[in-house]
C-alpha cells in the first residue's frame, strides 16, 4: 500500500467518526475549512521550488548535537522532510515510509533529515515512535521553516479548536507563536541547488518517498 494510500484510510475513518476516534463533525468541519482557507491563500506557491537555492542550515538532533546541511551536502545529496510533530498522525505515517526508504536513499549516496519545530523531548519521541534511523531536527520558531516559505500562523478559531482537544502547541514547541510548517519535502543537491521540492498546504496529502529517487538516481550519475 502507498502512503497515500495509507493516509487517505486514516482520514476516512477519522473523518467518520470511528472507534478510537470518536471525533464530532464540527471539529471535522473546523479543520476543513481551515485547511480550505491555506489552500485558497496561496501560500504554498510561494515556497521555494526546483532550481532554487536551498537556505543553509544548522539545527540541533535530540540529544542537542548541532547538525549541519553543509556538512551532510559535503557527502551527497540531501533529502530534507517538514513535519508538523509527534502529534500529527499523518506527519508519523510519514516517517515510518521514510524509513522504509532509507536504505534505498542511502544506495542513492543521499542522507535523510526530518525538521519539525517540536522540542528535543518530542523529537525523541518522534525516533522511539517511529523507529527510525536517520536525524530529527528541532526547528525553534519554525525558523528554516519560514526560511524555505513553509511557515504559517494558524487562525485564532483553529487555536481555539486546538486547545480544546489539549493539542497545546506552545508546550509541544516551546514557542508561543502557534505557528506550524507546511509539510514538504526537498532534495537538494552538493551545490546546494533544490532538485526536488514538494509543498502542500493539506497536511493529509504527502508526496511518495519513491517519487524522489529518479532525482536521486540522476545526481548520483552526475557526481560519478
Amino acid at each position: 500500500m502507498t502512503l497515500q494510500a495509507k493516509l487517505d484510510a486514516f482520514k476516512a475513518d477519522f473523518q467518520a467518526g470511528k472507534p478510537p476516534y470518536n471525533v464530532p463533525p464540527s471539529v471535522i468541519e473546523t479543520m476543513r475549512r481551515a485547511t480550505a482557507e491555506l489552500i485558497a491563500s496561496g501560500v504554498a506557491a510561494r515556497a521555494l521550488k526546483a532550481g532554487d537555492r536551498a537556505p543553509a542550515f544548522t539545527l540541533d538532533d535530540p540529544d542537542g548535537r548541532p547538525v549541519a546541511s553543509a556538512d551532510l551536502l559535503a557527502r551527497g545529496p540531501l533529502v530534507v522532510s517538514f513535519y508538523r510533530g509527534v502529534w500529527c498522525p499523518y506527519c508519523n505515517m510519514e516517517l515510518q515510509a521514510l524509513q522504509e526508504a532509507l536504505p534505498e536513499f542511502r544506495r542513492l549516496g543521499a542522507r535523510l533529515v526530518a525538521i519539525s519545530p517540536q522540542s528535543a523531548a518530542n523529537s525523541r519521541k518522534s525516533v522511539r515512535q517511529n523507529a527510525l534511523a536517520f536525524p530529527i531536527l528541532s526547528d525553534p520558531h519554525n525558523a528554516v521553516a519560514a526560511a524555505f516559505g513553509l511557515r504559517f500562523a494558524l487562525p485564532s478559531y483553529l487555536v481555539e479548536l486546538y486547545k480544546s482537544l489539549k493539542n497545546d502547541l506552545p508546550a509541544f514547541n516551546g514557542d508561543e507563536s502557534w505557528s506550524l510548517p507546511m509539510p514538504g519535502r526537498f532534495v537538494i543537491g552538493q551545490d546546494g541547488t533544490i532538485l526536488y521540492a514538494e509543498v502542500n498546504p493539506d497536511y493529509t496529502r504527502r508526496p511518495e518517498p519513491e517519487d524522489m529517487l529518479p532525482v536521486l538516481r540522476r545526481a548520483l550519475a552526475v557526481s560519478a
